[in-house]
């Protein structure tokens, strides 16, 4: 396992946490993102027992503001975007499923990290958004996703008018999934991460990837691509024939993970 400096990474009853970890404003420089996407590659290259990777950050007044402004500059640029368009094709690889747990500024390629991830649970002090245009340039991740999961029109408001929603508005347009107390963040995200890892690992990552395969397609073809993944994936699994034998008989099941 790797050593760092601006993250922390560690694996804990099937989930792998990793965190930002530049308090207070958590920052994304490059060095922070060349680190991200070094945990991130221990993520890929983890066995079948991990079921659920956690992206959070440090402290309560941001997930991340974005990546450093300081590394926009011509002698910089190329290697910043290297470095951060690293963690989206890391992210788009992973089999398992991803969390963003947000709190506090998520702003900038914050905001990207988070709307990345499959799901996200937000406190209920978020600020989340997509500023750039304020400085005369645009978030390329966000105008490649975000169209997909709040739709065109939210899309275009948020990238263009560059500003920030509260937690209502980002659960109501579906840029998060739950919205909780700060106060209660920690258990509620405790219960979170349980719901997956106490599912099938090799289930989690047959039905990602059946979701993944049918985004973006006329309906016939997707269940075409599906179909197959159910009997020639997920139907070869061995906690698929433990899941359907264990109910069955009445029993708890006793997953493999493969």
């Amino acid at each position: 396992m790797a050593d760092y400096q601006f993250v922390t990474y560690e694996v804990k009853d099937g989930a792998a946490f990793l965190t930002i970890n530049r308090p207070p404003l958590n920052w994304l420089d490059i060095a922070t993102m060349r680190e991200m996407n070094q945990a991130l590659d221990e993520v890929l290259a983890a066995g079948a027992d991990l079921k659920l990777l956690v992206v959070q950050a440090a402290g309560d007044k941001a997930f991340s503001v974005g990546v450093d402004v300081a590394d926009h500059t011509d002698d910089k640029v190329d290697a910043m975007i290297e470095a951060f368009h690293g963690i989206f094709r890391r992210l788009d690889k992973l089999e398992i499923p991803s969390l963003a747990a947000v709190k506090g500024a998520v702003l900038g390629g914050g905001c990207e990290v988070a709307l990345f991830c499959d799901m996200v649970l937000a406190a209920e002090n978020i600020k989340i958004g997509q500023p750039e245009i304020k400085l005369a340039v645009f978030p390329p991740i966000a105008a490649a996703a975000l169209p997909a999961i709040v739709g065109p029109k939210k899309a275009y408001e948020m990238v263009l008018g560059g500003e920030a929603i509260r937690a209502p508005e980002a659960l109501a347009c579906g840029l998060v999934n739950k919205v909780v107390p700060v106060d209660q963040f920690d258990d509620e995200l405790a219960a979170f991460v349980k719901r997956f890892t106490s599912l099938s690992g090799s289930a989690l990552r047959s039905t990602k990837k059946a979701l993944k395969a049918g985004l973006g397609k006329p309906f016939a073809a997707a269940l075409d691509e599906i179909e197959d993944l159910y009997l020639n994936d997920c139907m070869k699994n061995v906690d698929a024939h433990e899941g359907l034998n264990s109910f069955l008989e009445k029993r708890k099941p006793e997953w493999k993970n493969r």
